[in-house]
């Protein structure tokens, strides 16, 4: 029995990455043999098993067969008799098909140190169209890796395009759609995911609502780019560089959605995007699975989104209202997550990266006044019922028209 480290483990440290996972290959090996050295068995589809001591995981070396569409329509073999050169051909990429026994000794049947160092991501076989999680793990690998110079090989963007043509990208399973999608938005430019599924045809395929805003103009006072869709990238851009979280970043791909519902005649302003955008946001979570929270803040910034950008131009009575209905008393980080998002759509415009944008100070400065309102003192006063409420409305406006010098 032999082991064998491999994959991203391997590939991230000779990158220079931080390696978190470690992945291992056992070549030689029974499952049986590998319960009886005290291996815990946790794989479901083939056989994997976790070391008992560092808990990492060892797969028994395997090939697969594909015998149906999508990610499950494989039928895999494992054995003492599979080789390890057998396993790493079945891989995705050539920089992930390397591996390094424990005596040092790397087998690097693919090519795959080459291509780290030409910084080239390139499949290993024709193989690679027959599971379309690869397309998106492509697509998210580029997200990653092209800031350190990585391209993608011509022949494997080829590969990409046939698996949208072929209809075997249909195939992918929302769950796993989503899955891919967050670990990408959580890398430091997640809008390269976005604009890669787009160069090969797949995002009109899985994000049919962001592919619609490509084309989209925009007036060119306000956004110098134009194009709707490269706006919400932009966006998305600047929330990765605020370090903002998961429910921002999903709010940013969605905020502007209802532009490509905007009438011939009405552009290039957008009049009413806001609301027109909400059933789009919608169903785009709907279809993915999306996290409650993640889904419920797309909603609220598609829908308030301008309010925070004309912060300055509303009544202190509007502002309560916008507090109101995004549920900002109860969960004071929605308004948290509506201003990252505006911010980052002011600076998502090319030549407004550095743009004064003091309209969040306003907005959380009016909405710790409305919060420090207390209801206990109006309760103690005598009032009841409906009372309470429309007093604690009066006097959270009047706080806000204090706070913001609007007396």
């Amino acid at each position: 029995m032999q082991r064998y480290l491999v994959g991203g483990a391997l590939r991230d440290e000779w990158l220079g990455l931080p390696v978190s996972d470690r992945d291992w290959v056992v070549v030689g090996a029974t499952p049986e043999e590998m319960v009886a050295a005290g291996y815990r068995p946790v794989g479901r589809d083939f056989p994997v098993f976790l070391d008992p001591e560092t808990k990492e995981e060892h797969a028994l070396a395997r090939t697969e067969r594909k015998q149906g569409h999508g990610y499950h329509g494989f039928v895999f073999h494992t054995g003492a008799d599979v080789r390890l050169e057998d396993d790493l051909v079945r891989r995705d990429l050539t920089i992930n098909a390397i591996a390094r026994g424990d005596d040092g000794q790397v087998v690097d049947p693919c090519g795959g140190r080459t291509d780290l160092q030409n910084r080239v991501l390139r499949h290993v076989s024709p193989a690679f169209v027959e599971d379309p999680v690869r397309l998106l793990r492509l697509a998210r690998y580029y997200a990653r890796f092209a800031p350190l110079g990585f391209r993608v090989a011509d022949e494997t963007m080829a590969l990409l395009r046939e698996m949208v043509r072929s209809g075997e990208v249909d195939h992918l399973v929302p769950e796993r759609v989503w899955a891919e999608t967050e670990r990408a938005l959580m890398h430091d430019e997640p809008q390269l995911f976005f604009y890669l599924l787009r160069e090969c045809g797949a995002l009109a395929r899985l994000f049919p609502e962001l592919d619609n805003l490509f084309g989209v103009i925009q007036p060119i006072r306000h956004h110098p780019e134009i194009d709707s869709g490269v706006h919400t990238l932009l966006v998305l851009g600047q929330t990765a560089a605020a370090n903002d979280p998961l429910a921002a970043r999903y709010a940013a791909l969605c905020h502007d959605y209802g532009k490509a519902r905007t009438p011939a005649h009405v552009l290039p302003g957008h009049r009413g995007h806001e609301a027109a955008g909400v059933p789009l946001a919608e169903a785009c979570s709907e279809r993915l699975g999306v996290p409650k929270a993640v889904r419920e803040a797309a909603a609220l910034v598609t829908r308030w989104h301008t309010h925070v950008h004309r912060m300055h131009e509303l009544r202190p009575a509007t502002m309560l209202e916008l507090f109101e209905r995004i549920d900002a008393f109860r969960r004071p980080e929605r308004l948290e997550i509506l201003i990252a998002v505006c911010s980052a759509d002011v600076h998502g415009r090319l030549g407004f990266e550095q743009r004064q944008y003091d309209q969040p100070a306003t907005a959380r400065r009016a909405f710790a006044a409305a919060q420090a309102i207390d209801a206990k003192p109006l309760a103690a006063a005598g009032l009841r019922g409906a009372q309470i409420g429309e007093a604690l409305k009066r006097e959270r406006i009047r706080a806000i028209a204090t706070a913001i010098g609007r007396h």
